[in-house]
This record gives structure tokens, sequence and C-alpha cells, in this order.
């Protein structure tokens, strides 16, 4: 194979990743964001066992299902029942700080609820082994 072909063959290659990740990577963020909303759809419910049982496996060892149950009722039994909720941005990244290589989309919203009219929920999200999105951690500011 001559140079001029190679160089071509590589160039087109380049350009071709470069294509298909964008879209890619919103299929990801579409896939993830769904995973996000299914799941705060059961936090905004109260079945906090089964918001558990939705989680990523890794965060299932850091965190029992007894502490889940008290911690997300720290957290969200003083906002009062959810009023509204907008999603204003879902990022793909393959790294977050402190957290192990993957596939990741952190979702935010702006929420409203009874009692903290303005809020932003912040949902990661991270592809398992087993090619299903998950909820790895969560924060109400």
């Amino acid at each position: 194979m001559n140079k001029r072909f190679s160089a071509l063959l590589f160039a087109c290659g380049i350009l071709l990743v470069r294509t298909v990740s964008p879209a890619a990577e919103a299929r990801h963020e579409v896939a993830a964001r769904a995973a996000a909303e299914k799941w705060l759809a059961l936090v905004d419910s109260g079945k906090d066992v089964e918001s558990w049982e939705q989680m990523s496996a890794p965060f299932k060892k850091e965190v029992s299902k007894r502490k889940w149950k008290s911690t997300i009722g720290e957290i969200r039994k003083p906002l009062g029942k959810r009023v509204t909720r907008k999603l204003t941005s879902a990022d793909y990244t393959k790294e977050l700080p402190g957290a192990p290589e993957g596939e990741y989309v952190v979702a935010k919203f702006d929420t409203a609820f009874d009692r903290k009219p303005a809020a932003i929920e912040t949902v990661t999200v991270v592809l398992g082994q087993d090619l299903i999105w998950r909820v790895s951690s969560y924060a109400v500011k």
C-alpha cells in the first residue's frame, strides 16, 4: 500500500470516528436521561427501597439499603413535594473526579419543590457491565 493511500485511509478513519462519536454520545445521553428520570420518579413517590435497588452496584456496595432510606429521607423530606422538574443538561463523560473510569452521564435538572422553589438536582448515571444505565449519585442544591 502506498503512503498516500495509507494517509488517506488514516484521515478517513479519523473523520469517521469524529462523526460517529457525537451521535453515540447523544444516544448515551438520551438513554441515561431516561434512566435518571425513571429513578427520580421512584424517589418522588417515596419508593426509597426501589430507588436503592435501581442504583449502580458500586453505590450499593458503599451504601446499604437501610442507610439509603435514612439518607434520601434527610435529603428530600425538608424539600417537600416536587412541583416541577426540567432537564437543563446531560453531559457524557468517561472520567469523573474520584470515580473509576467508565461511561457516565451527569444530568442536571432545575426543580421546584414545595419548600424549595429553586433547586438544582444532579443525577449521575453510569453504564453498567450489563449495558444498563443506573444512578450512581444524587445531590440537590
